[in-house]
C-alpha cells in the first residue's frame, strides 16, 4: 500500500494568534439548481524533467453498471477571461517591462459549482482531498462505488511535482482539474515534499523566505533591515516558480484532450492558491480549501488582473493560521518547520466558517489538513449559516487587506 500523501503543516504546535478581516459581502443570485454527474477519467503527474504525465484510469467494473456517478449541484457563473492566450501573455510581458498595456476581458456565464450548497462544497472537498493519495489507500473518500479502482497510475516515485486528478462528465461538457498541496517534509517524505516547500516559500514569503539570518532563502534579493529589491524579487518568482508555469502548461493539456468542454479548478493549501492562479489566467471557476493568500503572488507574477474574481470562492475556517494569514514570525508552527507562509490577502470570494466560535476550536496548524474540514465541518449542516436561512456562510471578500506591511519594497543594490 502506498503511502499517504497527508495535507501541507499538519500535526505540529500550537500557532498564536488569529486575524478575522471584515471584508465586505458580495452576493450572487442563482436560479433553479442543477447537477452534473462526474467520472474519474485521469490521473496527471509532472515527470523531473517538467513534462506533464497522463493516465487513463484503467476499466474497472464499478465504473460501468448501475453504479451511480458523482453528482456535483451546478449554478450559473459568471467569469472573465482574456481575449486571447496571447493578449495575456503579451500583457504580462509588458508588465514585466514595467509597462502597462490595455487587455481586452470578455465576460461570459457558464455552468460552475453552486457554492451556495454545503453539498457541492463537502464533494469538492473530497476530491480534493484524494488528490493527495492513491485509490484504495487509507483516507480515500470512496464517494461512490464507481471509485473502487486500485491501479494507481501516474504516482510513480520519479514522478515528484504537480500532481492531481481529473474528473469529466459523461458528455465531456464539464471538466474538474484537482490539484494536489504541499507534503510535508516531516509527516511524509514522498518525492513532492521538496518541490512543495520551494513553491511554498516563494509565493508566499515576503522576500524570500528570510526569517532571520540562520535561514537558507530561496532566492537573493534581501537587502538588510526590512528592504527587499523589487526587481530581483519578482525576476526570481517568475524565473524559479516551479509550479505555475506548469499549471498553465497542464491547463492548455486538458483543454486539448477536451476542446468543448466547461474546466473547473479546485485544490487545497498550496494547490488551491495554484487553482486561483489558473483561475485568474484563464478565468475558469475555481473553488479552494485552506489556501494561503495569493493576491501577493498574483501582483509578482504580473498577472493582469481581471476587472472580476467572483469565479473564484476560497472555503476555510478561522482555526486555521495558514489561510487566515497569521502562520509567521520566527516561534510560529510554519516557520518552525522551515515554511515562511506570510502572506494573508486572497483574490475572490471568501466562505468562512468560524470554528473558533461555533465549534471552540483553539489556532492550530492542525486545522490546516482538508480532512478536518471534510469530517468536522463540511459533513454536517452548518448551524450559524442555517439561522440566517443558508446552507452555508455568507460569502465575504478581502478588498482592502495588505500585504508584508512592515516590508519596504524598491530597487536596492547589493
Amino acid at each position: 500500500m502506498a503511502p499517504m500523501l497527508l495535507p501541507s503543516l499538519t500535526n505540529f504546535i500550537l500557532a498564536f494568534f488569529s486575524i478575522f478581516l471584515p471584508p465586505e459581502v458580495f452576493e450572487p443570485t442563482f436560479p433553479l439548481r442543477n447537477t452534473l454527474n462526474f467520472r474519474l477519467r485521469h490521473f496527471h503527474a509532472v515527470t523531473p524533467s517538467a513534462h506533464v504525465y497522463f493516465a487513463d484510469v484503467p476499466p474497472h467494473p464499478s465504473l460501468y453498471g448501475d453504479s451511480p456517478p458523482l453528482s456535483i449541484p451546478i449554478a450559473p457563473v459568471r467569469t472573465v477571461r482574456p481575449s486571447s492566450d496571447a493578449a495575456f501573455a503579451e500583457a504580462r510581458a509588458l508588465s514585466m517591462r514595467g509597462q502597462s498595456a490595455t487587455l481586452d476581458w470578455e465576460e461570459d456565464e457558464i455552468p460552475g459549482p453552486d457554492v451556495s450548497k454545503r453539498e457541492t462544497l463537502l464533494l469538492l472537498a473530497k476530491m480534493t482531498s484524494n488528490a493527495y493519495i492513491e485509490p484504495d489507500t487509507d483516507g480515500w473518500y470512496n464517494l461512490t462505488d464507481e471509485w473502487g479502482i486500485h491501479e494507481p497510475v501516474g504516482w510513480e516515485p520519479d514522478n515528484d511535482g504537480f500532481r492531481g486528478y481529473i474528473f469529466a462528465t459523461e458528455d465531456n461538457s464539464t471538466v474538474v482539474l484537482s490539484i494536489k498541496g504541499t507534503s510535508a517534509q516531516w509527516v511524509d517524505r514522498g518525492p513532492t515534499t521538496g518541490k512543495d516547500k520551494m513553491n511554498d516559500n516563494l509565493l508566499f514569503s515576503c522576500c524570500c523566505a528570510r526569517i532571520n539570518w540562520s535561514w537558507t532563502t530561496v532566492c537573493d534579493c534581501f537587502r538588510g533591515g526590512w528592504k527587499c529589491n523589487q526587481d530581483c524579487l519578482e525576476d526570481a518568482l517568475i524565473e524559479e516558480s516551479l509550479f505555475y508555469p506548469i499549471g498553465t502548461n497542464l491547463y492548455n493539456n486538458i483543454t486539448l484532450m477536451f476542446p468543448d468542454a466547461n474546466l473547473w479548478v479546485i485544490g487545497h493549501s498550496l494547490g488551491g492558491s495554484l487553482a486561483s492562479l489558473l483561475g485568474v489566467t484563464f478565468g475558469v471557476p475555481v473553488v479552494t480549501f485552506e489556501p494561503p493568500g495569493e493576491r501577493m503572488a498574483a501582483q509578482r507574477l504580473h498577472l493582469p488582473s481581471p476587472p472580476s474574481t467572483h469565479h473564484i470562492t476560497h472555503v476555510w475556517n478561522t482555526a486555521d493560521p495558514i489561510a487566515m494569514g497569521t502562520c509567521n514570525g520566527v516561534l510560529s508552527s510554519c516557520a518552525l518547520g522551515g515554511y515562511a507562509m506570510e502572506s494573508r490577502c486572497h483574490l475572490g470570494n471568501i466562505i468562512e466558517y468560524d470554528t473558533v466560535t461555533n465549534l471552540s476550536w483553539s489556532v492550530d496548524v492542525r486545522t490546516h489538513a482538508i480532512a478536518q474540514l471534510v469530517d468536522k465541518v463540511l459533513s454536517q449542516p452548518w448551524a450559524a449559516a442555517e439561522e440566517l436561512g443558508r446552507e452555508v456562510p455568507p460569502i465575504k471578500r478581502q478588498d482592502d487587506c495588505v500585504d508584508c506591511f512592515k516590508w519596504d519594497f524598491g530597487n536596492y543594490s547589493l
